[in-house]
C-alpha cells in the first residue's frame, strides 16, 4: 500500500484522482476533460449530461455540484445526468424554453456534455434550437470525439460533428492538443452568444492524458476573461454575418489572452508545393509536427490545421495557404474502411476546401484538390502521417519511420497488466512520484482491453525536460513491465520496446532452469535480437511480499529504470509500506525477488509456431467487471409477459430483434434430403440442402452453416410430464446464444428451443444439483460426483453410461429445483457446425450439407443420438430451419492456378465439395487451373463413396488431376489415406513442392500424425532431389504459418 496510491476514481481526471475545482490554476497537472468541465461548471446555469456511465465525462462536474461549489454568476451549476437514447435532448430543450425559465438568466450558457456517438439522438433537439436560437439561451455542447466500433473498439468519431454542423447551421470549434481545451472551450462558449456552437475534441487519448498545464486559467482567471470578452461579443456590428462576428470575436479573445489563434493555422515550409489539410486534435498535433520536421530537412510540404469548421471562413482559409502550392490534400475522417474505398463519398472537409479553392482567384494556375480519406477507426502515428504526405507527394520509396526528436530528450515506460491484479495501481502511483519533480513534464494515458485474457490494461508513461505533444502510443519504450507472463502469447509487447530496453516480467515462483519454457518463443526471439535486458520478478519469494505487491511493482521500476534513485528519495516523494521497517526489509530483500535473467543466444533461433494472435484494442475506459449480478428466470403467467410489454421501463423491458444473438441467423428452407448410404448400411450419411429464398444469407468457401436444432418434442413432453411442469407457463430463460440475455417463452418452448435438457451434464451441475437434494444419501453422491475426488465416477456416466440431464434427475428423484432454479443449473442448448459442401458462386441460392447421425447403444442398451445430425436426418422438404454462418481456416489460396491436395475422411469430404465445383466454374469460365489432387477415405465403396460420380465426373472432365480412394475394409490388409499418398509421392512432391500448392485435412484428427509424415516425407524427397538441407518439421510449421497446410479436425 503506498500513499501515493489513494483512490482511483476515472480517468478524465488527473491520475485518477480528484480534483477541488479551486485547486486548478498556473502550473498544474490535469486531463483536458477535466479542463473541458472546469469551464463548463463555472460558467453555466446547467448542464446537461449525455456521458455514457463508462465514459466518465462529468465525473467532476457532478463532484462540484454535490459541494455546491459556485459558478461566476454565483450559484452551484445544476448537473443532469441523462441518456442517450431516441429523443434525447428534449429534457434540455423543454428547459431552455419553459414558460417558467428565469429570464434574468438568460444570458447565461446551458452546457451539454456528450461523446460523439449521442449526437445522433440529439440531432432532432438541435435542429429545433438553431431554429428558435433568437430566443434562447447561449447553449455550447462540448462534444469528446469517441464512438463504439463492434469490430475495431473505441474509436475517435468527427465525422458526425462535422456533419450535424453543417446540416443544423451551428458553429464548430476544435481542440488541437490538450493545452489548449481550456482556451477552446471558453471561446466556444463565448460564441455561443452567436450562434449554437459545438466544441469537439479528441474523446480517446487527448481527453485522458494526465499532464501538466503550465498557465491554467484559475476560477478568477475564467471569470475575467468571460466577463471582459463579452462585453465586446454585445458590441459587435449587427451587419456582421456570422463569420464575421466569429473573426471579431477571436482577435477579442486573443487580445484578451495573449494568443494568436486563427480560423485557420498555418505550419511548414515558407514556399510549399503540396499542403496538407487536417482536422482534429491528434491529427492537427501529429500533421504539425511531421510535417515541420520534414520543412526543416527542405521538403515542400505545409498543413493547415482546422480550428473553426464553422462557419467556414473561406477567406480566412485562402489567407493561410502560401500561393506556390500546387496540391491540396485534404486528410478527411469518414465512417470506416467501406466508405475510404468508396469513390462515390467524399469527406465532408474535402468538400468545403474543394469549393474555396475552385471559386478563389487567387492563383494563375489552381491547385489540385485531393481527398485523402481515413477511417474512424484508424490510429495515428508519426509513420502513418508521414506515410500519407509520401504518397500525396507522389515520391517514390516507403515512408521512413519518424521519432520526433522532442521524445529522445525523455524517457518513455510501458506498463501490462490484467485489469484485476492487486498491482494495476502501482503505475499511477509512479506517475504521482514523477509529478513531484518540479523540474519534468509527466505525461500518464491509461487504456484497456476487455477481451484479452479477461481484461487488460495498458498504461503509459512519459517523462521529458520540455514540454512535448505526443498523442499517440509509446513505440520506443526505455522500461516495459508485463504482470502477467501469458500476455507475451497473446499480444507483441516487447516489439514496443526499444532496442537495447528493459522489461521486468513478473514471474512467480520463479527458476532459471523454466524461464525458456515460461516465456513465448516470439517473445524470447524479439529479447534477444533487440538486445533486451530482462528481469524477472518473483513475488511468490516470500509471502510477506504478497500482500504488497503494487510496492514490489513500484521499488522494481525504480530499480532498474533509475538505479540511482536513493530509498531516501522514494520516502520523500511517497513511496512507503504501512510502516518504514517493511519498506526496508523489501527494500533490503530486492535482490532475491527482483532477479536479471540470462539471455541465451539461442533465443534468437526460438520455433514460434504459433504467431501472437490479437493486437491490443482500446474497447473500454474502465476494467471489466467480473462481479456482474446474476440474473435469476422467473416463472410467471401471461399477465407478467403483459405487464413487461406495456411498462418497459418500470420492468426493464428492452425490445429488440433477437438481442440474445451473438451471430446473426437466416431462415432457410429444406429443398432436400436424401441418404446417400443404403437402407441396410449402418451408418446413415446424407445429403441435405437448403433453399436460401430472400433469408439474406451468404457463406463463403470452406465456411460451416451453424445449425440451430430443436430437442425432440416426444422426449420433452414425457420430461414435463415426469416433472410435473405445465407447459404453457411463460418462463425466463437464458437465451441459447447468449447466457447472459433472458427471453421470455413457455416451459414447452423452452424444453424444446432453449434448454439442453436432453444433452450431456458437465461435472459442475452434479455439484449444483446436490444443493436440491433432500435425500442425504443422494447428496453426498452428487457432491462426490462433483468432486475432484469422484473424477473416475463422473467419467463413467459421462463417457460410458452418456447420460443425460434427464436420467441424472430420473435417477436422484429427490433433488428437484424448481423450474426457473433448474434453467439456471442445464446448460442452454447451442447451435451445431457443419463444413459446407457447396459453393455459393455455383449455387446462388443453395446451401448443401453432408452429415452422419451420430448414434450408439448405452449402457442400458438404449439407442442413443446425436441432438443436432437426428434433428436434420428427420426434416422433410419444406420445413424452416434457423441457421447461421461461421468463418473457417478452410479458404481457397487466392491464384486459381495454385494447386490443391485435399485429404478427406467421411464426411470430411464436404468443404472438398464445395472446393472442386469453385474451380470447375473457373475452368467453364476459361481461366486457368492448378491441378488438384483428391484423397479421400472410407470403410466401403459400395456403401460409402460419398458423392463418388461427381469425383469421377470431374476426374474425366480433368478438373480432378489425381483420385486417391482408400476404402479401408475392401481388402483383407487394411488401406488409408496416407497409404495412396504415398503411392503418389512424386504427384505430392510435384503440386505441393514444385508448384507451391495448398494440403487441407478435414475430418477426424487420428490420421494426423500420419499424413504430417507423409508431407514431411515428401519435403524430404524435393530437397535431396535439389541438393538443399531442409529441415522438414520446420518447413511444415513455415507453411502452416503461410496458410498451405490447413486442417480442420474434430
Amino acid at each position: 500500500m503506498t500513499a501515493s496510491g489513494s483512490t482511483r476514481v476515472s480517468s478524465t481526471l488527473p491520475l485518477g484522482r480528484q480534483v477541488a475545482i479551486s485547486n486548478i490554476s498556473g502550473p498544474t497537472y490535469v486531463t483536458a476533460q477535466l479542463l473541458v468541465q472546469q469551464i463548463a461548471y463555472k460558467l453555466s446555469d446547467k448542464i446537461f449530461s449525455y456521458s455514457p456511465e463508462s465514459f466518465d465525462l462529468d465525473v467532476a462536474v457532478k463532484e462540484w455540484a454535490a459541494k455546491r461549489e459556485n459558478n461566476i454568476h454565483g450559484e452551484a451549476t445544476s448537473v443532469l445526468p441523462l441518456q442517450t437514447r431516441s429523443g434525447a435532448g428534449s429534457f434540455a430543450l423543454g428547459y431552455i424554453f419553459s414558460k417558467d425559465f428565469d429570464l434574468s438568466k438568460r444570458h447565461i450558457p446551458q452546457t451539454l456534455l456528450a461523446p460523439s456517438l449521442s449526437l445522433h439522438h440529439l440531432r432532432a433537439a438541435l435542429d429545433q434550437l438553431s431554429l428558435l436560437y433568437s430566443v434562447a439561451s447561449p447553449f455550447v455542447a462540448h462534444v469528446a470525439a469517441v464512438d463504439y466500433s463492434a469490430k475495431h473498439g473505441l474509436v475517435t468519431e468527427y465525422e458526425s460533428a462535422l456533419q450535424i454542423a453543417e446540416d443544423l447551421g451551428l458553429g464548430l470549434v476544435s481542440s488541437s492538443s490538450a493545452y489548449e481545451t481550456q482556451h477552446m472551450a471558453l471561446f466556444s462558449t463565448l460564441l455561443a452568444a452567436v450562434l449554437p456552437t459545438i466544441h469537439i475534441y479528441d474523446g480517446l487519448r487527448t481527453s485522458r492524458e494526465t499532464l501538466r498545464v503550465i498557465d491554467a486559467l484559475s476560477e478568477v482567471g475564467v471569470a475575467e476573461i468571460y466577463k471582459n470578452v463579452s462585453k465586446e461579443a454585445e458590441s459587435l456590428n449587427k451587419r456582421l454575418d456570422n463569420a464575421g462576428k466569429v473573426v471579431e470575436l477571436l482577435r477579442a479573445f486573443n487580445n484578451e489572452l495573449g494568443t494568436a489563434y486563427e480560423p485557420f493555422e498555418y505550419h511548414g515550409h515558407e514556399a510549399p508545393e503540396t499542403v496538407l489539410v487536417v482536422f482534429g486534435s491528434v491529427e492537427s498535433q501529429l500533421a504539425k509536427q511531421v510535417v515541420s520536421r520534414l520543412a526543416a530537412e527542405g521538403k515542400q510540404v505545409g498543413v493547415v490545421n482546422v480550428r473553426i469548421y464553422r462557419p467556414f471562413i473561406e477567406e480566412a482559409f485562402l489567407n493561410v495557404l502560401p500561393a506556390s502550392v500546387q496540391q491540396i490534400a485534404v486528410f478527411g475522417q469518414v465512417r470506416d474502411a467501406v466508405s475510404v474505398e468508396d469513390a462515390s463519398i467524399q469527406s465532408a472537409l474535402f468538400s468545403d476546401v474543394l469549393a474555396a479553392v475552385s471559386f478563389a482567384d487567387k492563383w494563375a494556375s489552381e491547385p489540385t484538390v485531393v481527398d485523402v480519406k481515413y477511417a474512424a477507426s484508424d490510429v495515428h502515428t508519426p509513420s502513418s502521417v508521414a506515410t500519407v504526405i509520401e504518397q500525396v507527394t507522389s515520391k517514390p520509396g516507403q515512408a521512413a519511420e519518424v521519432s520526433l526528436t522532442l521524445l529522445k530528450q525523455g524517457e518513455q515506460y510501458t506498463f501490462w497488466d490484467l485489469d484485476n491484479s492487486p498491482a494495476a495501481g502501482a503505475p499511477s502511483s509512479i506517475g504521482s512520484i514523477f509529478a513531484q519533480e518540479s523540474t519534468n513534464n509527466v505525461y500518464v494515458n491509461e487504456a484497456h482491453d476487455n477481451i484479452i485474457q479477461g481484461g487488460v490494461v495498458r498504461t503509459e508513461i512519459r517523462s521529458s525536460k520540455q514540454t512535448i505533444e505526443a498523442p499517440y502510443i509509446v513505440e520506443h519504450a526505455d522500461v516495459t513491465y508485463v504482470g502477467e507472463e501469458k500476455l507475451l502469447k497473446d499480444v507483441a509487447i516487447l516489439d514496443e520496446v526499444k532496442p537495447g530496453g528493459k522489461v521486468i516480467l513478473r514471474l512467480p515462483a520463479f527458476k532459471p532452469e523454466d524461464t525458456e519454457k515460461r516465456i513465448a518463443p516470439a517473445a524470447r526471439r524479439t529479447i534477444q535480437q533487440n538486445g533486451l535486458q530482462l528481469f524477472a520478478l518473483d513475488s511468490s519469494f516470500s509471502p510477506a511480499l504478497g500482500k504488497h505487491a503494487s510496492l514490489l511493482v513500484e521499488l522494481a521500476f525504480f530499480q532498474v529504470s533509475r538505479p540511482d534513485t536513493t530509498p531516501e528519495k522514494l520516502l520523500k516523494a511517497g513511496v512507503v509500506a504501512e510502516d518504514k521497517t517493511t519498506f526496508q526489509e523489501i527494500l533490503d530483500s530486492l535482490g532475491q525477488w527482483l532477479v536479471p535473467v540470462e539471455v541465451p543466444a539461442a533465443w534468437a533461433e526460438a520455433e514460434i509456431s504459433v504467431p501472437t494472435s490479437q493486437s491490443f484494442k482500446l474497447n473500454s475506459f474502465v476494467p471489466f467487471d467480473k462481479e456482474e449480478a446474476e440474473q435469476v428466470p422467473q416463472v410467471g403467467g401471461w399477465e407478467s409477459a403483459a405487464k413487461g410489454l406495456l411498462f418497459k421501463e418500470a420492468y426493464g423491458t428492452q425490445t429488440t430483434l433477437r438481442p440474445d444473438l451473438t451471430v446473426k441467423t437466416h431462415t432457410i428452407t429444406v429443398k432436400e434430403n436424401r441418404r446417400l448410404t443404403p437402407l441396410t448400411y449402418d451408418r446413415n450419411i446424407f445429403h441435405i440442402e437448403f433453399d436460401l429464398g430472400d433469408s439474406g444469407l451468404t457463406y463463403d468457401i470452406g465456411e460451416a452453416l451453424g445449425i440451430h436444432a430443436d430437442n425432440d418434442v416426444e422426449q420433452v413432453q414425457d420430461f414435463i410430464k415426469f416433472y410435473g411442469l405445465n407447459g404453457d407457463d411463460l418462463v425466463q430463460v437464458p437465451s441459447r446464444e447468449n447466457s447472459t440475455a433472458l427471453e421470455t417463452r413457455t416451459v414447452f418452448q423452452s424444453l424444446v428451443q432453449n434448454i439442453d435438457i436432453l444433452g450431456k451434464p458437465p461435472k459442475r451441475f452434479f455439484e449444483a444439483l446436490a444443493e436440491f437434494a433432500t435425500d442425504e444419501k443422494e447428496r453426498s453422491k452428487l457432491e462426490f460426483l462433483g468432486s475432484k475426488e469422484g473424477t473416475e465416477a463422473y467419467k463413467q456416466k459421462s463417457e460410458v453410461d452418456t447420460v443425460s440431464y434427464v436420467d441424472i434427475f430420473e435417477e436422484f428423484p429427490s433433488a428437484r429445483p424448481a423450474f426457473q432454479e433448474l434453467v439456471r443449473i442445464v446448460a442452454p442448448l447451442k447451435r451445431r457446425e457443419y463444413s459446407i459442401a457447396s459453393a455459393q458462386a455455383v449455387s446462388p441460392t443453395a446451401v448443401a450439407l453432408m452429415i452422419v447421425v451420430v448414434d450408439w447403444v448405452d449402457t442400458k442398451g438404449r439407442t442413443r443420438y446425436g441432438h443436432a445430425s437426428r434433428y436434420l436426418s428427420k426434416l422433410t422438404v419444406g420445413t424452416t430451419v434457423t441457421a447461421s454462418v461461421k468463418p473457417s481456416v478452410m479458404k481457397l489460396p487466392a491464384k486459381s492456378t495454385a494447386p490443391l491436395i485435399m485429404a478427406g475422411l467421411g464426411t470430411g469430404l464436404a468443404p472438398f465439395r464445395a472446393f472442386v465445383q469453385y474451380r470447375a466454374m473457373e475452368k467453364a469460365q476459361g481461366k486457368e487451373i492448378g491441378p488438384i489432387l483428391l484423397y479421400l477415405g472410407s470403410r466401403h465403396q459400395r456403401e460409402e463413396y460419398l458423392y463418388g460420380e461427381e469425383w469421377e465426373a470431374y476426374l474425366d472432365a480433368g478438373i480432378v488431376t489425381l483420385l486417391g480412394a482408400a476404402f479401408s475394409r475392401d481388402q483383407p490388409q487394411k488401406i488409408y489415406i496416407q497409404d495412396r499418398m504415398r503411392q503418389t509421392m512424386k504427384d505430392i512432391v510435384k503440386a505441393y513442392i514444385d508448384l507451391e500448392g495448398s494440403f487441407y485435412l478435414c475430418g477426424p484428427t487420428w490420421p494426423v500424425p500420419d499424413v504430417t509424415e507423409v508431407l514431411q516425407e515428401a519435403i524430404a524427397v524435393e530437397a535431396k532431389a535439389s541438393g538443399r538441407k531442409v529441415d522438414p518439421r520446420k518447413e511444415i510449421e513455415r507453411l502452416k504459418e503461410n496458410g498451405r497446410y490447413v486442417l480442420e479436425v474434430y
